[in-house]
């Protein structure tokens, strides 16, 4: 029903080559032709007919934002209205108001819709069954971008107008328009896992996402990842300089694979040594998440549903985010967002040994399982604080001058049982925790949030995970320690075995006894990614190191979203 009738967003060109589809589309009979044209409503002036002058006139000339640039006349709804585009706006008032006569009154009627929220212009044609083109002209439609609380929705105004070169005009000049903001991608590389979400994240994509790309006239090159890690393999051999974004569609685990991914290509085009401790590069293009998996919690920092995400796309919205860097040993092991050491990664560990359960089973297991054998971790936990803006300034000039984060500023170390330490450099929202797991950090502060919860009872330690669910502050209990840093290195001292790494006829001595896995490595859980590590793990910060598609969230939304994050 909607096709573009240029091929190009020149305007010369893209006159001249649609002169000649326009007539193709058109009836056999000019006579017939001529009187559609008469009957059309159309209102414009003699120089705005001329379709080479109106278009030199344009080029040549840049108007001011509330200079008319065409004017004309369209149904909308069932009234005629005169309707006045503008570099920024579209502005249409009723011919003839229902109330008489006062300026007032007109100017009260009067619409708009601005240009900076529509990101698509087509030409709308009435089609029989089975026909692919031509069809008889209806007018021009705009696709706009609308905001409802959270959410960003599509919303189509149709102008209606039977004159071909009218509705030609005003399609040419919106085109032009909409192609000069610059942040909008016209090419993107896409990622899908196709195990996410009950194996149905390509079919969200197909549904949701596909046809808002296509709408946009956004070329999308998709790949179906066939294994893990295939995305990252993907993104260290490809070449990226033909597209304006990257976007992956699945869940938590898959969204750190393609920043990882991103993050260590741009390291690779830069010559950085990862095998050191380094001072990471910017990644080269944004990235775009369509949440579509068990755990979300990244996508829900910034925003969860399918079509809002792939709106914030559309419409360029970009989101700079801190990273953080995890190395052992001087190497680099991944960059990733948030991290868990003790519970969050013995439950993770223990869900992902039963892969054969549905999701929702897995998780309530590995969960009730994980709390029935909970024990604590023997750590020297050491850190760096940081001191809010001020830090996060000189955070991000050390960052320009290449110096290396971390290292400016005293290591304060803490040893003793821990049962739960997490460190976050975003909020990580979802709907079990509506302010956040760390509702004391943002997307872009600088910092990280580290969140130690010493050794208590197993009801102590409940009560502090049921307050996430709740704006009562889960961290009011003394066994728990917060500090805002910028660096934290994490030496787990355990030597003996228990907790999930038991069988289940043996039991553990002491519900002291501190845990290890059999195979000598610690489970993390970072951004729901299970990493085993046999040493002592640093993690630093690197300010607003990734750009997102997508925007700032305060809290998460009310619908239920069903995560594994603790």
């Amino acid at each position: 029903m909607f096709e573009s009738p240029c091929k190009s967003i020149n305007v010369l060109d893209a006159w001249s080559e649609n002169q000649e589809e326009l007539r193709e589309t058109q009836p056999v009979s000019s006579r017939g032709t001529r009187k559609r044209q008469q009957n059309a409503t159309l209102s414009v002036s003699a120089p705005q007919l001329c379709a080479d002058d109106a278009d030199k006139e344009r080029k040549e000339k840049k108007y001011r934002p509330d200079e008319p640039i065409v004017r004309g006349i369209f149904q909308i709804g069932k009234k005629s209205h005169n309707v006045v585009l503008t570099a920024t706006r579209v502005t249409w008032t009723p011919i003839q108001p229902e109330t008489p006569t006062a300026d007032h009154d007109v100017k009260r009627q009067e619409e708009y819709v601005e240009l900076k929220d529509v990101f698509a212009v087509k030409v709308k044609r009435r089609r029989s069954a089975g026909q692919q083109t031509g069809g008889t002209l209806l007018g021009i439609t705009l696709f706009q971008c609308k905001k409802k609380g959270l959410k960003l929705k599509e919303h189509a105004i149709h102008l209606n107008n039977l004159s071909e070169d009218h509705c030609e005009i005003w399609f040419k000049s919106l085109k032009e328009i909409l192609s000069g903001f610059k942040n909008r991608p016209k090419s993107l590389k896409v990622f899908v896992n196709p195990i996410s979400h009950k194996k149905e994240a390509y079919q969200i994509y197909l549904d949701e996402v596909a046809p808002l790309f296509k709408l946009a006239d956004i070329e999308a090159d998709v790949t179906i990842t066939k294994r893990k890690g295939h995305a990252l393999s993907i993104l260290k051999d490809c070449s990226l300089e033909e597209h304006d974004g990257v976007v992956c569609v699945g869940g938590d685990g898959f969204v750190a694979e393609v920043a990882h991914g991103l993050l260590l290509r741009a390291q690779m085009d830069a010559g950085r040594d990862t095998d050191s401790i380094f001072t990471p590069v910017q990644a080269a293009l944004p990235l775009g998440i369509i949440p579509a998996g068990s755990t979300n919690v990244v996508a829900c920092s910034r925003i969860r549903r399918g079509m809002t995400a792939a709106l914030h796309i559309i419409m360029g919205h970009h989101q700079p985010v801190d990273v953080c860097s995890f190395s052992s040993m001087g190497r680099l092991l991944r960059f990733g967002f948030s991290a868990m050491f003790g519970f969050g990664g013995r439950t993770l560990a223990l869900a992902e040994r039963h892969r054969w359960m549905p999701p929702s089973q897995r998780r309530e297991f590995a969960l009730i399982k994980t709390l029935a054998n909970l024990k604590p971790e023997d750590c020297e936990l050491s850190f760096i604080t940081s001191h809010g803006a001020e830090d996060q300034i000189n955070a991000r000039v050390l960052y320009t001058i290449h110096s290396v984060i971390g290292e400016h500023g005293s290591w304060q170390t803490r040893q003793g049982l821990y049962l739960n330490i997490s460190i976050m450099a975003i909020p990580c929202l979802c709907s079990t925790a509506p302010r956040g797991l760390a509702p004391n950090t943002r997307l872009n502060n600088g910092s990280m949030a580290l969140i130690a919860v010493g050794n208590t009872s197993r009801s102590e330690f409940i009560k502090h995970l049921k307050r996430y669910n709740s704006t009562t502050n889960q961290f009011g209990f003394s066994f728990i320690e917060t500090q805002t840093v910028k660096a934290v290195k994490l030496r787990p001292h355990s030597q003996g075995r228990c907790a999930d790494d038991v069988s289940e006829n043996e039991e553990c001595n002491t519900k002291t006894m501190p845990i290890i896995s059999s195979e000598g490595t610690y489970p993390w859980n970072i951004d729901a990614d299970l990493l085993e590590v046999p040493s002592e793990l640093l993690i630093r910060v690197h300010p607003q190191l990734l750009t997102l598609f997508g925007a700032d969230m305060e809290e998460a939304e009310e619908a239920p979203v069903k995560c594994s994050c603790i």
